[in-house]
């Protein structure tokens, strides 16, 4: 059913193309909203293209949201096609090393905090301006339990995670004489390829079976289940719609209340 509230809005996501930011974009696109979505990987942004390419609403650029240039030219492109927007979803993430802090390389722990929070940075500084011209608008960052939790063994993830709070608690004071709500969203375990190599990745460290580390993980949740991407695609929709104008500041867990993360 058509969600009206999102009916003609215009809807920047990045990552669009693959896990949250896809099924985002296509729970955004079917609720009536126009998306201006953006991807680095050549693969995802053909595979969407092929499936929505009789979508006029749905504009794709590839771009790298690690460069501030990159996302500079994606701007470009879509003042081309409208001079303002309703809003934002901060979707750019990379799940970074696992391993103690002691062990973790250097570099790993700049890239990981350069495009977890970085991009952030770019995509919102270049939307303000835009979102600006609208009667109202929107801002979600996606964010992490380990955002709130701590996670043992991805210390720049988590680190990360907390730094978007940090800058939606900020924007949400600083934006709302604009009507500009900012909020982030803390997903819990969402199934999916990510989460795929995190497993791996925690299973070979810990020398037990991906099997076993996986049952885990669902054992971390009072609902003791998954998350789905598209559990996280509906929080955006709901907090990007009028449906939410009162809401803002807000840190909002999916997550099936996270117990532990260790």
């Amino acid at each position: 059913m058509l969600n009206n509230s999102l009916k003609n809005k215009k809807i920047i996501i990045s990552a669009g193309a693959s896990g949250i930011g896809l099924a985002s974009v296509k729970l955004l696109l079917s609720q009536g909203a126009t998306v201006y979505t953006c991807d680095i990987d050549k693969k995802y942004i053909n595979k969407l293209k092929r499936h929505l390419k009789f979508n006029k609403k749905l504009f794709i650029f590839e771009c790298d949201a690690s460069k501030e240039i990159d996302v500079k030219t994606f701007f470009k492109y879509i003042s081309n096609k409208t001079n303002k927007i309703d809003g934002l979803i901060n979707n750019i993430g990379i799940a970074g090393p696992t391993s103690s802090l002691d062990k973790i390389n250097s570099d790993d722990w700049q890239k990981t905090l350069h495009i977890n929070v970085n991009s952030h940075f770019y995509f919102t500084k270049y939307s303000i301006p835009m979102i600006k011209k609208s009667k109202y608008g929107s801002i979600v960052n996606i964010s992490s339990t380990a955002g709130i939790d701590g996670f043992p063994n991805r210390a720049p993830y988590s680190a990360s995670k907390w730094a978007l709070i940090g800058m939606t608690k900020t924007l949400a004071m600083e934006l709302g004489k604009f009507n500009i709500r900012v909020n982030a969203i803390c997903p819990g375990s969402v199934k999916g390829s990510r989460m795929n190599r995190v497993i791996k990745a925690k299973a070979k460290i810990l020398n037990q079976s991906a099997k076993s580390i996986e049952k885990d993980f669902v054992s971390m949740s009072s609902l003791k289940q998954w998350v789905y991407e598209e559990d996280i695609a509906k929080m955006c929709s709901f907090l990007i719609s009028n449906d939410s104008l009162r809401v803002s500041g807000q840190v909002i867990s999916v997550d099936g209340n996270t117990e532990r993360m260790d």
